[in-house]
């Protein structure tokens, strides 16, 4: 086989209808768009819209809502952190908050705080400033000679704002 011998498959490519381009061609005139009207305008955007009777997505029941104050934390593990004292991104012993952990590579941004969480295990003594951390993960930590101190997370946007 040589490289001037290669070809596509059958149907692999597919040549462009030409709309428009006379009777002739199947596809003159309205080119494929039917009749007049708003459908056979450019810029129509009218999914959903069922001719005036009360769409379907608007007749279904709604439950429950989004809280648009709620804190979205970064979920770190414990077995994360070591990998990374282990590639010399961290140091033992040092004291970790989130700045720390972007610029050590552990996690992109800190959003409105960091969640220590206990996957994995940790062999370093870390000094760890956390939004929150769930009991195992505290008790592995302090089993491997470190602390974890809770701070309070970064305030909401809509609270930041709010008089007291």
């Amino acid at each position: 086989m040589r490289l001037n011998q290669l070809s596509d498959n059958p149907g692999a490519r597919r040549v462009r209808m030409r709309v428009g381009r006379g009777i002739g061609s199947g596809k003159g005139k309205t080119a494929g768009r039917g009749g007049k009207g708003q459908t056979a305008r450019t810029g129509v955007a009218i999914n959903g819209f069922e001719g005036g009777q009360m769409p379907l997505h608007m007749r279904m029941p709604k439950r429950g809502f989004k809280n648009v104050h709620r804190r979205i934390f970064v979920e770190v593990n414990i077995g994360r952190l070591q990998q990374a004292i282990e590639a010399g991104r961290l140091k033992p012993g040092a004291s970790v908050d989130g700045a720390a952990l972007v610029a050590a590579g552990v996690i992109r941004r800190v959003r409105d705080g960091v969640r220590l969480l206990a996957k994995g295990e940790i062999k370093a003594n870390l000094t760890l400033k956390v939004a929150g951390a769930s009991k195992a993960a505290i008790a592995a930590v302090e089993k491997a000679g470190g602390t974890v101190e809770l701070v309070t997370p970064r305030p909401a946007v809509a609270e930041a704002g709010a008089k007291a």
